[in-house]
């Protein structure tokens, strides 16, 4: 085994040049974010080392994020999608998560009970990168080069043989960057492939999309600029998503952990108006079990 595999794919030697653009550039802007909450000394609220390693090893000019104002907020929302996961896998022993548009997240190391399968699927510019840092150990941990769109990764997640009901779904730092048609599509897609299974995402505010597509957050010249969004909803709105599909039994907003100073307020602040519209929203939703939505049908037809 070579120090890579041993260091979770983390080579320590020589440094990566990364060069990315776009929607899969970002992966960097996450990465830096959970490596500078994972730095912290006693009152960090993520423990991430190999985000830190991956920082370390990866040569690109994180100055342009200009510090890392946003890093307990990333750690807020990567600890309230982790606890989710970890309790779809403890419900669900030996099932598979699949994670859309995963870029150089950790989470599989954070989160693993030494049964989960993962599945990263992402664009092949991001795959080439997380590839050389973060190789797969098959059968657990694999990955597959397409887009969040193609229905060929179902089609990998079924022939896997791992029953549907055990099946996650996550797309964490993606949807909001896709057209709302497609978003709803996608989830549609996942609830009539995956009966039984489940679909966890995060979702920005209307207005904080609004004011990112007028450029409220542009940076100056040199600095980072993040794509534009494309989607979000509101507090009102998340039970809509149920709409997407007849084959979606329940969506709930999960509770933000506590934070730091002001970010006290997380767990409460989708109550909060003038807080509400800021915050990002973390979603999950159920998909109705096969045998069920079976019997539903045959009660709606013996009943005429």
């Amino acid at each position: 085994m070579d120090d890579a595999r041993r260091n979770g794919g983390v080579d320590r030697g020589e440094r990566l040049k990364v060069e990315l653009d776009g929607v899969p550039e970002t992966l960097l802007w996450n990465l830096y974010n959970r490596a500078a909450e994972a730095r912290r000394d006693g009152s960090r609220l993520l423990d991430d080392p190999r985000a830190v390693e991956l920082v370390e090893r990866i040569d690109y000019p994180f100055e342009r994020f200009g510090g890392a104002p946003m890093a307990q907020w990333h750690a807020l929302r990567v600890r309230c999608l982790d606890d989710e996961v970890r309790r779809f896998i403890a419900e669900h022993p030996g099932g598979m998560v699949v994670a859309l548009g995963e870029g150089l997240e950790t989470q599989f190391w954070r989160v693993d009970d030494g049964r989960v399968r993962w599945l990263t699927v992402d664009l092949p510019e991001t795959v080439a990168v997380r590839g050389a840092l973060l190789p797969d150990e098959p059968p657990r941990r694999r990955t597959l080069a397409c887009s969040a769109l193609d229905p060929r990764w179902m089609d990998e997640v079924t022939a896997s043989g791992v029953p549907p009901q055990d099946v996650l779904v996550t797309a964490q730092g993606l949807l909001m960057y896709l057209p709302e048609q497609e978003v709803k599509g996608l989830i549609a897609a996942c609830a009539e492939r995956f009966p039984g299974g489940g679909f966890l995402f995060d979702t920005l505010s209307r207005s904080m999309v609004a004011r990112n597509q007028a450029g409220a957050f542009d940076v100056p010249e040199g600095g980072y600029r993040a794509p534009r969004w494309q989607w979000g909803m509101d507090v009102k709105e998340y039970r809509k998503v149920a709409a997407a599909s007849p084959r979606i039994a329940g969506v709930r907003s999960l509770r933000l952990p506590r934070g730091r100073g002001l970010y006290a307020i997380a767990p409460v602040s989708h109550l909060l108006p003038g807080v509400r519209s800021l915050r990002m929203s973390i979603i999950s939703v159920r998909f109705r079990a096969a045998d069920r939505e079976a019997a539903a049908k045959g009660s709606t037809t013996s009943g005429g």
